[in-house]
């Protein structure tokens, strides 16, 4: 529930968030935002802080009416203690005074926008009507991807994929529930058993922690999209450097990309490449300025940017207030 933060700052939890607002308007506040160049606005990169327990990461940024900081934590021995291994908050300030107006639960946060973010790489990146989907990760962003899908496109079927059996069967009847055809691939041999699935899917999302590609993407047809979300450090990946070198690569900003994206800085490391494999940023790509070759399957690689949650949580504030 919601209710009053530090010196009565209104506190905006995760289901009150996703009531203001639904993934489908995210999404039309995320590419509004990108449409009319106000985004990412002032978006210094994330900020890392390693301690004994983990590390603090902070992102902020600014426009003309807010300024916004997420603070978030992310302690690996943390489950094994009963908590969560990612924790944050948001801080949402007024623009012109820097007070502070909103507190908001930066877990929640961060699992909206980055499904919204990747649903708007996908409207402009694959095919119209029915897809065969692939979601590879069984944690909150493989949840919310699939809810983007289903929100936003007609899905034919989707198999769900991860290396543990319980979750990847949870998942999988999730979706039976919402009255989605599903299929279950798990195991810790999982890359051996995804041939089928990738080779007969339309859009593939690599969504976990792994530090390395998670399928061979050979198996990947001309016409296929993938979205990779699972990591912001330049020493992983989830897709191989013979995708990166193979597809119309999208990636939110080039900086953040050269910076923080290990699928991008390790496949230019092995394929002797420099930034010439990034095909377009997603401004370009939603503005109509990318250029596509359709021969070829397309890749959006997402490292989260802080002007995705500020948009979101100005948004949330705005529908709060009944703007």
């Amino acid at each position: 529930m919601s209710g009053q933060g530090l010196t009565g700052v209104p506190f905006i939890d995760g289901a009150r968030l996703r009531a203001l607002v639904p993934i489908t308007s995210a999404v039309v506040c995320l590419e509004a935002a990108l449409s009319e160049g106000s985004a990412p606005g002032v978006a210094p990169p994330r900020t890392a802080v390693l301690t004994g327990a983990g590390e603090v990461l902070l992102m902020p940024a600014a426009t003309s009416r807010f300024v916004g900081v997420k603070v978030a934590t992310v302690a690996p021995d943390n489950p094994s203690l009963g908590l969560p291994r990612v924790q944050g908050i948001y801080v949402l300030l007024d623009g012109r005074t820097l007070t502070p107006v909103a507190l908001l639960d930066g877990v929640a946060l961060t699992a909206l926008r980055t499904p919204a973010v990747s649903a708007v790489a996908l409207r402009h990146l694959s095919r119209p009507g029915p897809v065969r989907a692939v979601v590879i990760g069984t944690g909150p962003q493989g949840y919310g991807h699939l809810a983007a899908l289903l929100a936003l496109r007609q899905i034919s079927h989707v198999t769900v994929a991860g290396r543990g059996r319980e979750k990847a069967e949870r998942m999988a009847r999730w979706c039976l529930q919402q009255g989605l055809p599903a299929s279950m691939v798990a195991g810790s041999d999982l890359p051996e058993h995804l041939q089928g699935p990738i080779e007969s899917a339309d859009v593939v999302v690599c969504a976990t922690s792994s530090r390395w590609p998670v399928f061979d993407s050979r198996w990947l047809a001309d016409t296929a999209t993938v979205i990779a979300v699972g990591s912001h450090e330049p020493d992983s990946r989830e897709v191989d450097a013979d995708l990166v070198a193979r597809a119309n690569v999208v990636v939110e900003t080039r900086g953040s990309a050269l910076r923080e994206a290990g699928d991008i800085v390790l496949a230019m490391r092995e394929l002797a490449a420099g930034p010439e494999v990034i095909t377009s940023d997603l401004a370009q790509l939603v503005r109509g300025l990318a250029r596509l070759d359709p021969r070829r399957p397309s890749l959006f690689k997402s490292v989260g940017e802080a002007w995705e949650d500020l948009v979101v949580a100005a948004q949330a504030y705005d529908q709060m207030l009944g703007m």
